[in-house]
């Protein structure tokens, strides 16, 4: 294997870990959690599920959806093209669905490693100031984590890959589309805990912030790094 390789699989087998890392960091907060996990923190929290397995279900949730939707997109904009570039498409589909599948081994790995940790890391226990480290700590790990993985174009984080999918469907642009997804799930965790827990679970101010820090932290990370590490691992862009 090639040395840029090699520093590819380094780079993003690093970059899952940090993120597995920086969402645990950001639960054992308690301020609220980051809006993609958040309907699995409150399910796995109002009926003391096991949180990395009702994560690796919501992801398995993700990766049906992007199949239907890549199904879909592809019979469409099939329908679109001439009759000579139709096979080509119908070649390409087996792919893009087979990418979408490979997301299912890579969460269960990354949820155990998301296990693993909120095993090893306590809950703070100073106080508020100590909470806004545990946080800060959480949101500057999710952030690098997902810029190393998604730099490196290999196989795409669910949480990822669904927006993509989404966003590619209805013609939007994938910032655009990633704000919509995240009010969508935070309403979902509104009402799965007014519901059953008749309180906010996993919704707070650490949910706010982590919206509007982890995109600062990837094109903060993105500005100063990632340049050298794409020519590093020889990613074409």
């Amino acid at each position: 294997m090639k040395k840029s390789s090699t520093l590819r699989v380094i780079f993003y087998v690093v970059g899952l870990l940090v993120l597995a890392l920086g969402i645990i960091l950001n639960t054992k907060s308690g301020l609220g959690v980051s809006p993609i996990i958040s309907v699995s923190y409150s399910i796995s929290t109002i009926w003391n599920f096991n949180f990395g397995n009702m994560t690796f279900v919501l992801y398995t949730v993700f990766v049906i959806v992007e199949i239907i939707l890549h199904t879909i997109w592809n019979h469409r904009e099939a329908a679109k093209e001439s009759a000579a570039l139709k096979p080509a498409a119908r070649k390409s589909l087996p792919l893009i669905l087979g990418m979408d599948l490979l997301q299912l081994p890579l969460s269960l790995i990354f949820t155990r490693f998301m296990n693993l940790f909120s095993a090893w890391i306590p809950a703070p226990s100073h106080g508020f100031a100590s909470q806004l480290l545990v946080l800060a700590g959480g949101i500057i790990c999710t952030g690098i984590g997902a810029a190393m993985s998604l730099n490196m174009r290999i196989i795409p984080n669910p949480g990822d890959g669904i927006v993509q999918a989404i966003a590619d469907f209805i013609h939007k642009p994938v910032g655009f589309t990633k704000n919509c997804f995240d009010l969508f799930n935070i309403c979902i965790t509104i009402s799965v805990g007014m519901i059953f827990a008749h309180k906010l679970v996993g919704v707070g101010i650490g949910t706010v912030v982590a919206v509007l820090g982890v995109g600062r932290v990837i094109a903060l990370f993105n500005h100063f790094f990632m340049k050298k590490m794409i020519e590093a691992a020889g990613v074409e862009y």
